[in-house]
């Protein structure tokens, strides 16, 4: 108990001073560490960081994150959005409900959801401005829009739950894609009722088949991306970090061979970003794990799993209180960290009430994902408002009667695991 008083308590607490995530979890081990609670050296932090990064599907990681930044930079991104709009853009709210559909597909490769947020943001934002769309809206719609990036797989979240659960990342893919689906049709139809009681109409253009093949073959190698991505992972052909290499690869070929709009100054500003985003990432692997590693020495994942199975012996209930503390801490935390955190702790308390550790880990990426446009964190509305230069606050409320949408579908998720799981079932016999 006192080993979980520390590490616990000076992590909130540096957390509440506004110390980053990484930096709060570190330094509370060493406190753990110099204090000498238990009997481990001072140096298990260093070694256990080194370690914990030393693992195969991470490596997919900086891959996907570079793959995003060559599609956006080299005009693949805007080819999907244009084919996006030969479809829905002549409907009332058009406009949205291409945004909608573009951070769709752009999430079927980056894994992303700020790096979703960035790239369909700086092409659809000043477009439905131009239209009349009110500007809080569309920073918030595509702030919203962008959750959809860690879903739809690939998603760099899957992949380190994953490495915190020992599931096949090949087999979390495979589920998210029905989800992402009913959370993409959903934000869909919330943004046609939304715009048609504002008055916002489509492009004025009919709905043509020869305007949507015209689309498909301006973006069929855009398209192709996910297709090869996806279809690989699938049919067995190569595991997900391989896949990671593959789509870099091809956005490559694509954005600087077939469309030429891929220059060597953003592609050397696609590397830096990567690398900054991957040395981020990878610190807070390595000091999560470690401090997960306590955790479990101290056992402490079990007094809080008796805790939270002593509430009630009632699977719904328990799901229940799940759900609602996972939002909360989305709310708080950055998602790398808290799947990587809890993943060890909660996992053996879904187990234990028969839930399917794959339903469980798409379950806590929906929560998480809210997160991304729950403040205080709210890590896509800031880079959304960034990008429209529109007030966090007035974001922040404007945004609300979506998250209530991905509600409904976090509920659906969570209680109908047929969807999840169906994909897997099929393709692998899960």
């Amino acid at each position: 108990m006192t080993a979980a008083i520390v590490l616990i308590g000076c992590f909130f607490i540096l957390v509440m001073l506004n110390v980053p995530i990484a930096i709060s979890i570190g330094f509370s081990v060493l406190v753990y560490l110099f204090i000498g609670i238990g009997t481990l050296p001072v140096y298990f932090l260093a070694t256990n960081m080194f370690t914990s990064c030393d693992s195969f599907p991470l490596m997919a990681i900086p891959f996907f994150v570079l793959a995003g930044g060559l599609m956006e930079k080299g005009g693949l991104s805007k080819r999907l959005v244009d084919f996006c709009e030969t479809f829905v853009g002549h409907i009332t709210g058009g406009l949205a409900m291409v945004t909608v559909l573009a951070c769709m597909f752009f999430g079927a490769i980056s894994g992303s959801a700020p790096a979703t947020v960035a790239a369909i943001g700086a092409i659809m934002l000043p477009e439905m401005i131009k239209k009349g769309y009110d500007a809080v809206f569309s920073v918030a719609l595509i702030a919203t829009a962008g959750i959809l990036g860690i879903i739809i797989p690939p998603s760099i979240p899957m992949v380190m739950y994953g490495v915190a659960s020992g599931e096949s990342v090949g087999t979390m893919f495979m589920a998210g894609f029905i989800p992402g689906l009913l959370l993409t049709t959903l934000l869909m139809a919330f943004s046609y009722f939304y715009c048609k009681k504002h008055g916002y109409e489509g492009n004025g253009l009919k709905f043509s088949f020869p305007r949507v093949w015209r689309g498909f073959k301006n973006a069929i190698l855009a398209l192709l991306n996910p297709v090869i991505i996806l279809g690989g992972i699938y049919g067995g052909i190569f595991t997900p970090t391989e896949a990671a290499t593959v789509a870099v690869i091809y956005a490559f070929v694509v954005g600087k061979f077939a469309y030429k709009e891929l220059s060597l100054p953003s592609i050397f500003k696609s590397l830096t970003n990567t690398a900054v985003t991957t040395g981020t990432i990878l610190i807070i692997v390595g000091t999560t794990n470690t401090l997960g590693k306590i955790f479990t020495l101290e056992q402490i994942p079990r007094m809080i799993a008796d805790g939270i199975l002593g509430i009630s012996d009632s699977p719904i209930l328990i799901l229940l209180v799940l759900n609602l503390f996972l939002l909360l801490v989305g709310m708080l935390m950055e998602t790398t960290s808290a799947i990587l955190l809890l993943t060890p702790i909660l996992l053996p308390i879904v187990i234990s009430i028969g839930m399917n550790p794959v339903h469980f880990g798409l379950m806590m990426i929906v929560n998480l994902g809210i997160g991304f446009i729950t403040p205080p964190v709210g890590v896509n509305l800031f880079v959304a408002c960034s990008m429209g230069n529109v007030s966090f606050e007035h974001v922040a409320i404007k945004v609300i009667p979506m998250i209530l949408v991905m509600l409904v579908g976090l509920l659906i998720v969570a209680f109908v695991p047929a969807l999840t799981l169906f994909i897997p079932h099929v393709l692998t016999g899960y």
